[in-house]
């Protein structure tokens, strides 16, 4: 008789869909059904801690090695891109090609599907990228742990993509499979558990030591092993100004107006860090949702890559 694939129940079955579908790891189809599905996407952003984990320590490591906060972020996001099989920026070009085709749903749909990629996929792509490099080499910031919290919120939006009255755009496929899946309380409680365990990671990063023994920079040590250099002044005309500036070349965010205490500002930075990128993407989910009618594979790829981004981008614009 031919082999068939495992069956599974409950958790199992879930936790193979959820890894199976969000990540390159070669894991057997198991017999699914929508309840399963539901689980699974419930899954998804403790897919995307152990995801972003992984792209971290290649992040540090590489930076480490050597001594280029740069190469070290490009060979993060592309270790990310390589574990998910650049499904997920694939989905992205894909919607951006579909959306700004200026096609009624059913063209759309169909551009989407086709294996060419498009001008607006070109240039979205190329942004969204460009802007997760230069976040994580942004010397100064905790990158890991902001990398940690971006890759949990992208699979955090798949969640909450598939919630109770989100429908599928098309009778099969993905979309059809997982939309409408996950209740709007299960959404809210994976939620809470997400956002709790960034708290713990970025009051981990705060404290030091972090990844590969390095210090959070916040008057203790710099990543990739770099000290900050000190403060130098320089003076603004009297007759325009009045007084003598200095200038602190550190990088530093927003919240660092606020507070000085390097937990308050890790915590909170990440927090409404991942906020923002939840934002963002429920904005491009019902964009998506009104242009097309529902939510396919290629749109929940296009929600990862967008709250990942815009999670990265709002961190380092915070902490």
């Amino acid at each position: 008789m031919p082999d068939e694939p495992p069956r599974t129940s409950g958790f199992g079955a879930a936790w193979r869909l959820a890894v199976g579908t969000l990540t390159v790891f070669p894991v057997r189809p198991v017999e699914v059904d929508r309840a399963v599905a539901g689980r699974a996407m419930s899954l998804a952003p403790l897919v995307g801690v152990l995801l972003g984990l992984a792209a971290a320590v290649v992040l540090e490591a590489a930076g480490a090695a050597s001594g280029s906060p740069l190469l070290g972020a490009v060979l993060a996001v592309g270790a990310l891109a390589w574990l998910t099989r650049a499904l997920h920026l694939d989905g992205l070009a894909d919607l951006a090609d579909g959306l700004g085709s200026g096609k009624p749903a059913d063209g759309a749909l169909d551009v989407m599907k086709r294996s060419d990629i498009g001008p607006f996929g070109v240039v979205t792509l190329v942004v969204a990228l460009l802007v997760q490099v230069a976040v994580l080499s942004r010397s100064g910031t905790a990158a890991w742990v902001a990398l940690v919290a971006a890759a949990a919120t992208g699979r955090l939006a798949v969640t909450w993509a598939c919630r109770e009255g989100v429908p599928g755009a098309r009778p099969t496929g993905l979309g059809a499979l997982v939309a409408g899946t996950v209740r709007r309380g299960t959404a809210i409680t994976v939620t809470i558990a997400t956002a709790a365990v960034v708290v713990v990671l970025a009051l981990v990063a705060a404290t030091g030591p972090s990844l590969l023994d390095y210090c959070w920079p916040f008057g203790l040590s710099n990543p990739f092993g770099r000290a900050y250099p000190e403060p130098v002044p320089y003076s603004y005309s009297e007759a325009t100004y009045g007084y003598t500036a200095y200038s602190d070349p550190r990088p530093g965010g927003l919240l660092r107006l606020l507070s000085g205490d390097p937990y308050l500002i890790t915590v909170a930075g990440l927090l409404l860090a991942m906020a923002a990128g939840l934002g963002a993407a429920a904005l491009l989910r019902r964009r998506a949702v009104r242009r097309l009618g529902g939510v396919t594979g290629d749109v929940l790829g296009a929600l990862v890559e967008t709250a990942t981004t815009v999670t990265l981008l709002a961190a380092v614009l915070l902490m």
